[in-house]
């Protein structure tokens, strides 16, 4: 009994983590947000998210997790944004450290400017846990898209990921 315990355990284990890495989130074009929230950490990102904003898809961008360091003219000069666009459209945040720090100053974020739809921009593998801790943060009411950043990530950071996203869910099941 006890084997077969163990036996279906692995077997969902392993169809869990196929599905994972061979079905990572895609990029989308054509829907228009309120905002673009954009967490730093990997490569592609927050140029995306000003993507997203020069063609019009949304009209402000957030970027949680941005390092104290790091003062908006620097951040301006690096990513090629003009004043005018910092100014208007582009707020950064420095609260945030790791996932779940960036879902909930997001959410602040999201409240505190009415937003009523966003657009989450991340790297394709990082996309389900992000998406999960931003889901359980936003207020009721607001429209999460998905718009993952394709990558090439390596077996390693998907095994790691793949059990941080687990280790979410049954933190969520728990705490409920």
């Amino acid at each position: 009994m006890i084997g077969r315990l163990i036996a279906a355990f692995l077997l969902a284990w392993v169809l869990g983590f196929g599905w994972f890495a061979v079905a990572l989130p895609q990029p989308v074009d054509d829907i228009r947000t309120d905002a673009v929230v954009v967490p730093t950490g990997g490569g592609g990102r927050i140029q995306r998210g000003l993507e997203v904003l020069e063609q019009g898809r949304a009209e402000r961008m957030f970027v949680t997790g941005v390092d104290r360091e790091v003062r908006p003219e620097e951040f301006a000069a690096e990513f090629g944004v003009s004043d005018a666009r910092m100014e208007c459209c582009v707020t950064l945040g420095y609260a945030a450290v790791d996932t779940r720090g960036n879902a909930a100053e997001a959410a602040k974020w999201v409240e505190s400017n009415d937003v009523e739809s966003i657009r989450l921009v991340t790297t394709d593998w990082h996309m389900r846990r992000a998406h999960l801790d931003l889901g359980r943060e936003l207020p009721g009411g607001v429209t999460m898209v998905e718009d993952a950043v394709a990558s090439e990530p390596s077996l390693y950071i998907l095994f790691l990921e793949y059990h941080k996203l687990l280790a979410d869910y049954a933190g969520g099941i728990i705490l409920r």
